[in-house]
């Protein structure tokens, strides 16, 4: 009897050690895990949160990998990392909205998975300013960025087009990839980089870009100054930094602490930078004070657009899901952590634009789903005029001068209009993108307009 109660406690004991053993294993197994989706890169043409917070379900999900459309991404299981990024970035943000008790992003990521503190004046990997003879051409296509085409100029219209190289150039909607500023040097991102353009000159300034190289797609979204003389770049990297650059001096001023997630949108109001993130958080910081943000907001949902009023008194949002917010100018008021009011539309609210002389007024094109062009009025909330253009609006601007509007489209024509106002009837059709048109920008004395589209062109249409 005694043997045998003898040999179950022998059992029992090899049990537990097997027990513990597997226990272990699994630890160990599920520390692998995480540790390797932590290097995974964000996936292309979703305005989520940086790929490593992602849920594996979308990275391995092939069709939500071709669809580029403009729809909203697909709700994928909230992971620890995600939750953890958006606490973070929920920190920050509500640090900003009590002065004197902000929370430094420092402090928050020396708790991030990896567990290593990062320095908000030395972000790693750095930037560097590269001339522009020094830029690289293309492997698939040999072609140089900003490279004129063999292509003859055609006139479409009385507009007499060039078309330029763009290689690389992401075939993303929730983007925002292209600005003149106010001394006409155009800045366009393309892979890990960014290109300096003198569209006057016809020559490439500079390049910037990370060193050493960083993903193919590491830009989400850039700004230049009122100015013109400071560029902003928010990128899609895990730990996001804000960078603002002196051009003038060829050197990068500070690197800001922003979001966690991708930065997908920014916008100056004087000295005041705001971006808006994939998860739905909005910052403003101003570039002349330390780090620490002067004022938050939370949207409902993504930001995937953004953009002041040109006398700096409203602030606009947009989401992937339709959602278009109002925000008030004092970004430290009472009023700051919640919009004035809110739009809906049935898609995305990519494209966004404040009318300049009517103040009040803003513009927005609507996605796939809608195609339409809606002008509303920011103080009632009511849509003042609208038109269907049976396309994918990607993005807009307003043209003081003529009081027009241009419009980029997808899906299916592939164009850049231009729409008279207040009527909104059709003043020109600029065609010979072959894919969608994903960004528009103008010069400043709006004689030029700038396009640039997922065939990998940017096409110069003087006016």
């Amino acid at each position: 009897m005694t043997d045998v109660w003898g040999d179950s406690a022998a059992k029992r004991r090899c049990f537990k050690r097997q027990n513990a053993a597997h226990r272990v294993s699994y630890k160990r197994f599920r520390r692998r895990i995480i540790r390797r989706g932590s290097g995974e890169a964000p996936v292309a043409s979703t305005p989520v949160a940086a790929g490593w917070r992602c849920g594996s379900g979308f990275e391995s999900d092939p069709v939500c990998q071709r669809l580029e459309l403009d729809s909203p991404p697909r709700h994928v299981g909230t992971t620890h990392s995600a939750l953890q990024g958006n606490l973070e970035e929920t920190a920050l943000a509500a640090g900003a909205s009590h002065r004197g008790a902000v929370t430094p992003l420092k402090t928050l990521r020396s708790h991030s998975a990896e567990g290593k503190p990062d320095s908000e004046n030395d972000p790693k990997p750095g930037w560097v300013w590269r001339a522009g003879a020094q830029a690289g051409s293309d492997e698939r296509t040999g072609h140089l960025p900003f490279d004129l085409l063999d292509e003859a100029p055609v006139g479409v219209q009385g507009k007499l087009v060039r078309r330029l190289a763009a290689p690389s150039l992401l075939d993303d909607y929730y983007t925002n990839l292209l600005d003149c500023s106010c001394s006409g040097i155009t800045a366009l991102a393309l892979g890990p980089c960014v290109y300096l353009w003198d569209s006057e000159a016809s020559t490439l300034v500079a390049s910037l870009g990370p060193t050493p190289p960083a993903g193919p797609h590491s830009v989400s979204s850039l700004r230049w100054s009122p100015d013109g003389r400071l560029l902003c770049v928010g990128t899609r990297r895990g730990e996001i930094q804000v960078q603002l650059w002196d051009v003038e001096q060829k050197r990068r001023v500070r690197c800001l602490p922003s979001h966690l997630s991708v930065v997908t949108a920014l916008s100056w109001k004087q000295q005041l930078l705001s971006s808006g993130s994939a998860l739905g958080h909005i910052l403003h910081l101003d570039v002349r004070a330390p780090p620490a943000p002067v004022g938050a907001g939370v949207q409902e949902e993504g930001v995937c657009s953004l953009q002041w009023s040109p006398g700096g008194e409203r602030l606009a949002s947009g989401s992937p899901d339709g959602l278009l917010s109002i925000w008030d100018g004092d970004v430290a008021g009472p009023r700051s952590h919640q919009p004035v009011c809110s739009m809906r539309q049935p898609s995305a609210v990519k494209a966004v634009g404040w009318c300049p002389w009517q103040r009040k007024l803003l513009a927005t094109g609507g996605g796939w789903k809608d195609g339409a062009l809606r002008v509303w009025d920011s103080q009632t909330g009511t849509c003042v005029t609208s038109v269907h253009t049976d396309s994918q609006i990607c993005s807009l601007r307003w043209a003081e001068r003529k009081e027009w509007l241009v419009t980029a489209h997808g899906l299916p024509h592939h164009q850049v209009a231009l729409w008279d106002f207040p009527s909104l009837d059709t003043s020109h059709r600029l065609t010979g993108h072959c894919q969608r048109v994903l960004h528009v920008a103008l010069n400043p004395d709006e004689t030029q307009i700038f396009s640039a589209g997922a065939d990998q062109r940017l096409h110069i249409w003087d006016l």
